[in-house]
């Protein structure tokens, strides 16, 4: 165990010798990344406190636990994170606190691993961004609903009515997406972005995803890569290529001068969520108006 872990849980030891009382008689609920936090708030509504570890723009891949997480963590009622490794310098933390206070719930843990695309960038050997298909995340909302109701049976009624209007949105918002998309010709759905965050929503309406920094962001791309895939760029007449919040631009502005130096024209058709979400108070702050601006900015693009 690295000595930065081992510093956090002489601190953690400390903070778990605290008053383990809930504030205002609320189960504090703590998340990782915006996606689940917004998640977990949507079905626990005012009925919980959440606190969520990562913010607008935060890498999961590269996040770190901090003090101040590590005594949020172990002073949680409940921890929800995604799992498959994407919170890959979280997973020593959790795995430690499993054994000494409670057993942090992995979301993804619910999906029929039989299902999921194959990855040898994680621990896990399975790719993490499973909140780009709509379907897992009804199942995140059915695990969520389940674990508050077992910890809070006084107001399940209220957390199992939030999770049925919040699956009545989900399915409103998979229509939607499907008419959108529909628009696009089959031939232009090629999603060319810094990292393969969406090969799930690619495999679900019929894009090809390549990514240039690969499934992780903790692996950099090089020169070989920019130019292997600028060589694609123009072989296939791909018209635009996107950015994404959570990965610095440089990468993808990099692919661009490479493919423009070869005489073929490519755009930087916006940028995408894909690690996390927008910021707060935002429409792309959270995950149903993050999943309708990708798909609005992904189709507009590649017309």
């Amino acid at each position: 165990m690295t000595k930065h872990i081992l510093i956090l849980f002489a601190l953690a030891t400390i903070f778990s010798c605290k008053n383990d009382k809930k504030d205002n008689g609320k189960l504090n609920v703590v998340t990782t990344t915006t996606m689940i936090t917004d998640l977990v708030k949507n079905i626990g509504g005012d009925f919980i406190n959440v606190q969520g570890l990562m913010g607008s723009g935060v890498d999961p891949h590269l996040y770190k636990a901090s003090e101040g997480d590590v005594s949020k963590l172990v002073n949680a009622d409940i921890i929800f994170y995604n799992g498959l490794h994407l919170e890959g310098k979280l997973v020593e933390v959790f795995e430690k606190m499993g054994s000494k206070t409670k057993t942090p719930i992995a979301l993804a843990e619910e999906i029929d691993k039989a299902t999921l695309i194959g990855s040898d960038y994680f621990a896990s050997n399975y790719d993490p961004h499973v909140w780009f298909n709509i379907t897992y995340f009804k199942q995140f909302a059915n695990k969520v609903t389940a674990v508050l109701s077992e910890k809070d049976p006084k107001n399940s009624v209220n957390y199992i009515e939030n999770e049925k209007q919040y699956l009545e949105k989900l399915n409103a918002l998979q229509l939607k997406i499907k008419n959108t998309i529909d628009t696009l010709p089959k031939e232009k759905r090629i999603l060319v972005t810094a990292h393969d965050a969406f090969n799930y929503f690619g495999k679900n309406y019929g894009f090809e995803v390549v990514g240039l920094q690969g499934l992780s962001t903790a692996t950099e791309a090089g020169v070989q890569d920019v130019q292997k895939l600028a060589a694609f760029i123009i072989e296939k007449d791909v018209k635009a290529i996107f950015v994404e919040s959570s990965v610095p631009k440089r990468t993808i502005e990099a692919l661009q001068a490479a493919v423009n130096s070869k005489g073929h024209k490519v755009e930087i058709g916006g940028t995408l969520y894909s690690d996390a979400l927008g910021n707060d108070g935002t429409v792309e702050g959270t995950y149903i108006g993050m999943f309708e601006y990708n798909v609005n900015t992904i189709v507009n693009a590649l017309k």
